[in-house]
C-alpha cells in the first residue's frame, strides 16, 4: 500500500488539499495517508483543519513573528528532513505556490522521494510578479515527478517547459471541490455582524494582501475604494483585513472613518465563502478568489497587473484592473450602474472545475504508482 504524504502550511493550501486528503482516505484500502503541516500560517490554518476534520500526523510549527522567506524555507527543510526519513513516504504531495510548497519539494527530492504537484502549470511569465509565488511554482515544477494541472492552459505551459505529457494530468481545481462542500443557500452565520452585513446590497467584498501590492500600490487601492464608498453611500464595502500590520494600519488610516466600509478580522473559511456567495462583486488580488468567484457567479476585479489564472479573464468573469484608482473606480461604477455589463461577467462560464478534481488527482496518482492501468480523463473546462 503506497504511503502518500501531503504537506502544506497555509490556509489556501489547506483548503485546496482537504478534498484530496478526503479522497485518499476514501480509498484507504489502496493508500496510506500521512498529513504533515508546517504551520507557515497558524491561526488561519487551524481554522481550516477544524472545518474539514483534518488532524495532522505531524505539525512542524515553524511560524515565528517577523519570519522571512529564507527563514520559512530553512525551517521547512530542517523539519521535513527527519520527518520524511522516519515516515518513509512513497510520494509527497504539495500544492500551489507557497514557500512551504517549494521547500517541501526540495526536502523530498533530497531524499529521492517523488513529488506530486497539485495546481501545477500556472504562470505569469514574470518571475517576480507575483513574488515569490511565480518563483515557487516554477522551481516546484522542476522538482516534481507528477503534475496535476487545473486547466489545459496549465498543462500547455508545462509541455512548453519540457515536462513529459504522460506526467501531466488535467484535473480541474480542487478549490471548487472544497467550495461546493461548504457553500449553502441556508448557511447560518454565527456572528450577528456577518448576519447583518451579508444581507446588505450591493455588498462589495474587498481583499488585498499580495506582497507586490504593499505600500504605495495598496494606498492607491484604498483611495479608489474610499471614492467608491463616498459616491455610493447605499453600497457596503466589506474588507476582511489581513493580519499583517502594514496592511491593517494603512486600512485603518485610509478607510476606518467611513460608515459604509467595514474592516473586520478575517472570517473562518465557511463564513468567508458564504459571504462571497451573497456579495454583489469581489475586488481582490487573491489567486484563489479568481477561481472561486466564477463558480459563484460573481464578477471579480483583479488588483494586479498580471495573472497566472488567465482563463477567468478570457471567459469574461474576471477583469484585470491593477492598482490605478481611476481604472478601479471606473470598473466598479460600470458594474454598479450597468446591469448588462454586470450580467455579462456574472453569467460567464466557470473554467476552473466541476467538483471532481480531487478524484482525478488520486486517479492520476494511482495510475502513476501502478495501482491502475486506466489514466483518468482530462477535465475539459
Amino acid at each position: 500500500m503506497p504511503k502518500v504524504m501531503t504537506v502544506f502550511g497555509t490556509r489556501p493550501e489547506a483548503i485546496k488539499m482537504a478534498p484530496v486528503i478526503a479522497e485518499l482516505r476514501r480509498r484507504r484500502r489502496e493508500f496510506q495517508t500521512q498529513v504533515v503541516v508546517t504551520g507557515q500560517h497558524r491561526e488561519l490554518l487551524d481554522q481550516v483543519l477544524s472545518l474539514f476534520g483534518i488532524t495532522p500526523d505531524v505539525d512542524l510549527q515553524i511560524m515565528k513573528h517577523g519570519q522571512t522567506l529564507g527563514d520559512v524555507t530553512v525551517r521547512v527543510i530542517e523539519g521535513l528532513e527527519p520527518t520524511i526519513a522516519r515516515l518513509q513516504p512513497d510520494v509527497v504531495l504539495v500544492h500551489g505556490d507557497t514557500t512551504t510548497t517549494f521547500a517541501a519539494s526540495l526536502a523530498a527530492s533530497y531524499q529521492k522521494i517523488p513529488v506530486g504537484h497539485i495546481e501545477a502549470g500556472l504562470r505569469t511569465e514574470n518571475r517576480f510578479n507575483p513574488f515569490p509565488e511565480e518563483l515557487n511554482r516554477r522551481l516546484t515544477a522542476v522538482l516534481s515527478s507528477y503534475h496535476f494541472a487545473p486547466t489545459q492552459t496549465g498543462a500547455d505551459n508545462l509541455l512548453r517547459e519540457g515536462i513529459a505529457e504522460d506526467d501531466i494530468f488535467v484535473t480541474g481545481n480542487t478549490v471548487i471541490d472544497a467550495l461546493k462542500s461548504v457553500v449553502s443557500a441556508d448557511y447560518s452565520f454565527v456572528s450577528q455582524e456577518l448576519v447583518e452585513l451579508s444581507s446588505r446590497s450591493p455588498l462589495i467584498l474587498l481583499t488585498t494582501h499580495r506582497r507586490e501590492n504593499w505600500g504605495e500600490p495598496m494606498s492607491r487601492v484604498f483611495a479608489a475604494m474610499r471614492q467608491v464608498a463616498g459616491c455610493h453611500p447605499e453600497a457596503v464595502v466589506l474588507f476582511p483585513v489581513h493580519k499583517n500590520p502594514q496592511i491593517r494600519l494603512l486600512a485603518e488610516e485610509m478607510l476606518g472613518d467611513l460608515t459604509n466600509v467595514h474592516l473586520i478580522a478575517p472570517p473562518a473559511y465557511a463564513d468567508f465563502v458564504n459571504l462571497m456567495a451573497r456579495c454583489y462583486l469581489i475586488v481582490t488580488d487573491s489567486g484563489g478568489l479568481q477561481e472561486e468567484a466564477p463558480a459563484l457567479g460573481k464578477p471579480v476585479l483583479v488588483l494586479r497587473q498580471t495573472t497566472e489564472r488567465p482563463e477567468a479573464v478570457a471567459s469574461g468573469t474576471a477583469a484585470l484592473v491593477g492598482t490605478n484608482p481611476q481604472f478601479i473606480v471606473s470598473k466598479i461604477e460600470e458594474l454598479l450602474s450597468n446591469q448588462g455589463a454586470y450580467q455579462a461577467m456574472a453569467q460567464a462560464k466557470n473554467p476552473y472545475g466541476d467538483g471532481l478534481a480531487a478524484r482525478r488527482v488520486v486517479q492520476g496518482l494511482a495510475y502513476k504508482l501502478g495501482l491502475s492501468s486506466e489514466r483518468p480523463k482530462a477535465y475539459l473546462g
